[in-house]
């Protein structure tokens, strides 16, 4: 364990360098997005000094380094507030959103891929391959776009009712103050596009990976040997079958955790949600460094941990790797 969260460090402080290096070598200067239109090229200039960036880049990885090292991620050009403070406020947003559509995505995606398994090769499963992989296949941010469309413009236009009309922006209503329960189905109901979209594209995915999974495990021995003994079909699919693709339905979901935060990069920016992938998209287009680097070091951590933790996990659901 401690060797290989040794390794989860070292590649860490590997992925954090190699973003230090390309966000510097990418084109455009901060100092010219911070400065009024009315400034002057010795006003850039001037602000370029103070935020250190005319200094050599071996300089500024060396003092970007060493305040990592005591904690400090530094402070936003953009925001003008310290990157902690702005990952703290963004972050459980993200969470919020991605575990949401993380439970719906395996709770949805497991079932659909065991029928399919079941009754592979038959209309149903032809069917539902075409559904999953076409849905799969779609950009997040055009099935955003499609179903603000249909559920908050083209409802208004169509005079439906204002259950059936959805909020596209925001986390809650404007201009109004709830509280209680009434404000938690208010922020339910600007949720529920954002959480349908990251929903319906891993669901499709996690479908089509439990179907092989789960078609490759009815085809062995024991399956058969079950049924033989007269097993009723619950017993088979779930002790059997559904038990024998858990650790690598655990695996799965160990690599899905980063989606909790940075698989809604483009759903927050179409929804304008103030999560981490809003956040980042305007970190990136302002050339805010510190904020960039802060918010990569979040996802590789997480990245990282989730790995890791999706390791550690497998000898405790799966006896045959104890050994």
């Amino acid at each position: 364990m401690l060797r290989r969260l040794a390794g989860a460090l070292l590649l860490l402080w590997l992925v954090l360098t190699l973003t230090f290096a390309l966000i510097r070598l990418a084109p455009g200067d901060p100092a010219t997005f911070l400065v009024p239109p009315s400034a002057t090229p010795a006003d850039a200039a001037r602000l370029r000094a103070e935020l250190g960036l005319d200094d050599p880049i071996v300089v500024q990885y060396a003092r970007w380094a060493m305040r990592l090292l005591r904690g400090d991620l530094g402070e936003s050009f953009s925001l003008h507030q310290p990157v902690v403070g702005a990952l703290a406020d963004a972050l459980p947003v993200s969470i919020g959103l991605g575990a949401a559509s993380l439970a719906l995505t395996f709770l949805i995606g497991v079932p659909i891929g065991m029928l399919q398994a079941v009754r592979r090769g038959g209309a149903l499963d032809t069917s539902l391959t075409v559904v999953t992989t076409l849905a799969y296949a779609a950009p997040s941010f055009w099935l955003a776009l499609a179903l603000v469309a249909v559920f908050t413009y083209g409802a208004a236009s169509w005079g439906l009712p204002p259950p059936v009309r959805l909020p596209a922006f925001g986390l809650r209503a404007p201009g109004l103050e709830l509280h209680g329960i009434v404000a938690f189905g208010d922020l339910v109901r600007h949720a529920i596009l954002p959480v349908t979209i990251l929903t319906v594209v891993g669901a499709a995915g996690i479908a089509r990976y439990a179907r092989s999974s789960i078609a490759d495990v009815l085809g062995q021995d024991f399956v058969r040997s079950a049924w033989a003994k007269g097993a009723h079909a619950p017993r088979v699919y779930f002790r059997h079958v559904l038990a024998t693709v858990l650790p690598a339905l655990v695996v799965l979901f160990a690599l899905s955790l980063p989606g909790l935060v940075a698989g809604s990069i483009f759903v927050e920016a179409v929804f304008a949600w103030p999560g981490m992938g809003r956040l980042m998209v305007g970190a990136i287009v302002a050339r805010d460094y510190p904020l960039v680097m802060g918010a990569a070091a979040v996802y590789a951590a997480i990245v990282l941990l989730a790995n890791l933790a999706g390791d550690l996990a497998l000898p405790l659901i799966d006896p045959r790797r104890r050994a």
